[in-house]
């Protein structure tokens, strides 16, 4: 069976007509005029008549791809809050600060509330980085501006902890 490209129109035995819109490698993404979106193995692609090939592009790029690229260039350029997900095992949490001196009282705070300060803090790292970048300053100014901002991002990666998603951690100077 030929590889078939984005863009390909073909007819399932059971779905009808339909145009592959992505190509993984071991399946098309498909979306048939009457029966939506439909994942098919490659190994059932023996079930497709052919009404127009397209040629597979060499450099494929996913949905999946483009849709991360755009939220990157969004939050980029816009001073949107994302909403960014505690670690399950810190959901209904606290935290005790505890004072050296006995006779002070204890703090307790929420973890969830804790944990939003840190997502605040970093989303106005983000946005100072952007306006650094984009200010009149010489290129010597941004670079020690930028410096400062990597080591800030250092100092914060004791809270990556909390962050369940791996991609929303702080990153700091890694040496480079």
């Amino acid at each position: 069976m030929q590889e078939l490209g984005i863009g390909s129109r073909i007819k399932h035995k059971q779905f009808g007509m339909g145009v592959i819109i992505q190509v993984k490698t071991d399946s098309y993404l498909i979306t048939f005029y009457e029966n939506g979106t439909k994942v098919i193995s490659k190994d059932f692609a023996a079930d497709f008549e052919i009404f127009d090939a397209v040629e597979p592009s060499e450099d494929l790029v996913s949905l999946e791809d483009i849709e991360k690229s755009l939220t990157k260039i969004i939050q980029r350029f816009s001073d949107i809050q994302e909403t960014v997900p505690l670690g399950n095992k810190w959901s209904g949490g606290q935290i005790l600060l505890q004072p050296g001196d006995k006779n002070l009282k204890e703090k307790i705070i929420p973890m969830d509330v804790f944990f939003h300060k840190i997502v605040m803090i970093r989303d106005r790292l983000r946005t100072l980085e952007q306006r650094v970048n984009a200010s009149n300053m010489t290129d010597e100014e941004k670079v020690n501006c930028q410096q400062y901002i990597t080591r800030c991002y250092g100092s914060l990666t004791t809270f990556n902890v909390l962050f369940k998603n791996p991609s929303d951690q702080f990153a700091g100077d890694k040496g480079e």
